[in-house]
């Protein structure tokens, strides 16, 4: 998947926190005492999610697998502390092809994997999502993107 693609869905911070917000309602009552967040995608939605459930125990993986608008060979870059426990909440911004999710689900088999949004490839390797999103779509998030202006159409 890369920008050449036509699909494209935009995401405000609004919209996000928002989005986030519906999947810690959906967490509610989960007892879950910690959270791994996926760097970098994971970490805002972790920090939502953090304050929203009264989570206080914060760690993070660092995973790369997309270059700017391409994706590439998974590498750890920083394991997580935290061991695996049915009370571990592991978070991402989404699931896209479910590499970085297989990978999670070895290092952390009892955890629960949450994301924002959700493609059908690797929609069955998360617990909970709020949004599907198709397969060809590429999905610009809030901390992607500037506002800019924009000039009228008669000017144009």
């Amino acid at each position: 998947m890369s920008l050449s693609t036509n699909k494209m869905f935009y995401v405000s911070w609004e919209s996000f926190h928002h989005a986030t917000k519906e999947l810690a309602h959906r967490l509610l009552g989960k007892n879950y005492t910690a959270i791994v967040a996926v760097s970098r995608g994971g970490l805002v939605p972790a920090a939502i999610l953090a304050r929203e459930l009264n989570i206080r125990v914060i760690d993070s993986i660092c995973v790369a697998s997309y270059q700017h608008d391409k994706q590439g060979k998974l590498s750890i870059l920083k394991a997580a502390s935290l061991q695996d426990d049915a009370s571990l909440l592991i978070v991402d911004d989404l699931v896209d092809t479910g590499e970085t999710a297989r990978v999670l689900r070895e290092h952390f088999p009892k955890a629960s994997f949450v994301t924002v949004y959700a493609k059908p490839q690797g929609k069955p390797l998360v617990d909970y999502y709020v949004a599907d999103i198709e397969q060809d779509t590429w999905i610009q998030l809030p901390w992607d993107m500037e506002l800019a202006y924009s000039k009228p159409l008669v000017d144009k």
